[in-house]
């Protein structure tokens, strides 16, 4: 039996692909175990599947100034052991990374005891995580063909990410009852990503009462970041997370409202859900959600609104055009070119721990 090494956290998106892997590596015979942070929210989501799971130490990989920057290098040195300790236990036929900051021990340590590395970016540009471990790949993933084309012949593949094979199972009715929706209407799904978005959630907040005249809004929030004086509010359903139930929400949905993180958008795109993405902004990232969201508006798969020009104008603005075109967006999605990027992930490292 081949074993494989999964890693990356972070947020969600660094670990919801490596979830959509597992299926498929253990028919393939796998032996399967996951490195994460100690405290991250890859622990809770891979205990939760019963893979075996190890923390290690790890710190941020932070382009601005912060005091943590004086001790996360410690961490990540202390992360460096940890990672090697476990490599040399576990003795893996490859490492699969999925990035963010936790992978970078592993991905160093892997290479350096001479184990096959494949790296999955999602992005448009690699995140700082991935810049430092992309030299120690063998093969590499990506979602955009522009990513493809900054790696040396044969060793980057367009292979999309990987989908969850629960999200196409949902149920809307299922979906309309958990929401205790009473009126048949459109729905429109409210996404700020694993964390929530504080700008995204103001703006529904506001045009509330002109979108619940139309529309059966769901909404999640972000831990911490719903509104109790909505709760009840006929037509509304908030929620600080869910898990289980975003499948039955996907279907039941007319409409997405969502952050551009590449997994997110994949996401929509398989699924053919007519969304507004609002990426966040060059004060709060590195800029990738910006080309992800002009590359999926210039395909025609999205509408985009910016962060820096949210509010409740803006966004009915953006909900009246995609209901209106809807057609168009679903058949511009339904037209692209999608491979099973499960496959082609899970064969590309197959084909590297053979080796």
């Amino acid at each position: 039996m081949k074993k494989i090494i999964l890693t990356g956290g972070g947020t969600a998106g660094h670990v919801t692909p490596n979830i959509a892997l597992i299926p498929t590596l253990r028919e393939m015979g796998y032996d399967i175990h996951y490195i994460g942070s100690h405290n991250g929210i890859e622990k809770k989501l891979i205990t939760e599947i019963g893979i075996p799971y190890y923390g290690i130490s790890s710190g941020k990989l932070r382009r601005y100034f912060d005091p943590k920057n004086f001790s996360d290098p410690f961490r990540v040195i202390k992360g460096m052991g940890d990672a090697e300790r476990l490599i040399l236990k576990l003795k893996p036929d490859v490492v699969f990374s999925k990035g963010g900051f936790v992978s970078v021990p592993v991905v160093l340590e892997a290479s350096f005891h001479k184990v096959p590395v494949v790296i999955h970016e999602s992005d448009m540009t690699p995140g700082l995580a991935n810049r430092i471990a992309l030299p120690r790949a063998s093969r590499v993933c990506c979602n955009f063909p522009e990513t493809a084309k900054r790696f040396p012949e044969g060793i980057a593949t367009v292979t999309g990410t990987p989908i969850r094979k629960e999200l196409y199972e949902g149920k809307a009715d299922r979906a309309f009852s958990y929401c205790g929706f009473t009126e048949k209407k459109p729905t429109i799904l409210v996404v700020g990503g694993s964390t929530g978005s504080v700008s995204v959630n103001n703006a529904i907040h506001h045009a509330l009462p002109e979108l619940l005249k139309t529309f059966n809004v769901i909404h999640i929030c972000g831990e911490g970041k719903a509104d109790p004086a909505k709760n009840g509010t006929p037509g509304y359903a908030q929620f600080e997370y869910v898990k289980e139930q975003l499948a039955d929400m996907f279907a039941l949905a007319d409409i997405v409202i969502s952050r551009a993180g590449a997994n997110a958008i994949c996401e929509l795109r398989a699924l053919q859900k007519p969304n507004i993405l609002v990426p966040l902004g060059l004060d709060a990232s590195r800029g990738d959600q910006i080309l992800n969201a002009e590359s999926f508006e210039k395909s025609g798969f999205s509408k985009v609104v910016k962060d820096d020009e949210l509010s409740d104008e803006t966004i009915l603005s953006a909900i009246k055009d995609v209901q209106d075109n809807k057609d168009k967006y679903i058949k511009a999605m339904k037209d692209s070119s999608g491979e099973d990027a499960i496959s082609m992930i899970c064969s590309i490292i197959d084909s590297v721990a053979k080796k």
